[in-house]
């Protein structure tokens, strides 16, 4: 992988290890010569990922809104900020720079961007991995509603497959290297369940 974007809160939370493991992971991206591609903020966790490869030398490229730069939390240590004039033309722009996706802990943002980049993948749209970094079981909740998903016959379990997880950034990064994209369509029928 060349470049992975990162969907992550723009809040830190209330526990530290986020701000930690976001700011460790950004490091490691640039330690693997991986650019971090992400929203552009300096605040939250997206600013911590961002401080992580900068501080590591790595190439940060952030994808901003032009209404969010207003409210003054675009980050200007970054080696390339994208302003664009949408929250659909920024997930567009983030996609299109990027190899794959990792989710840290986040709000609905988080989670929007997230499930439309899983939803393409589902629909053949692209091949990315996309992964959640599960920080202390904070995904464990979205896990099991995947799973009843399922069991319910609304999601078919090769696609649930495609929820690529783990608690810490080595399995995952190992299993994005070696993610292959289902070759199957995604409509559920009666024979699949």
């Amino acid at each position: 992988m060349k470049a992975v974007t990162v969907f992550c809160g723009s809040s830190p939370g209330n526990d530290p290890s986020l701000m930690k493991t976001a700011y460790e992971l950004g490091h490691r991206l640039a330690t693997d010569g991986i650019d971090l591609v992400y929203g552009g903020a300096k605040v939250g966790l997206m600013g911590a990922v961002a401080d992580g490869a900068l501080a590591r030398g790595g190439r940060v490229i952030g994808v901003l809104p032009q209404f969010l730069q207003t409210k003054e939390i675009a980050h200007h240590g970054l080696t390339e900020l994208i302003l664009v004039e949408s929250m659909h033309e920024r997930k567009l722009k983030m996609h299109e720079l990027s190899d794959g996706v990792i989710a840290l802990p986040g709000g609905y943002g988080t989670l929007e961007e997230y499930f439309e980049m899983l939803t393409w993948g589902q629909l053949g749209l692209h091949k990315k991995p996309i992964a959640l970094l599960n920080i202390n079981g904070f995904y464990d909740g979205l896990l099991t509603l995947a799973d009843t998903m399922v069991a319910n016959g609304l999601l078919k379990p090769v696609n649930r497959e495609m929820m690529l997880v783990s608690a810490t950034l080595d399995n995952l990064l190992v299993q994005m290297t070696a993610y292959q994209a289902p070759l199957v369509g995604k409509w559920v029928t009666a024979t699949d369940v």
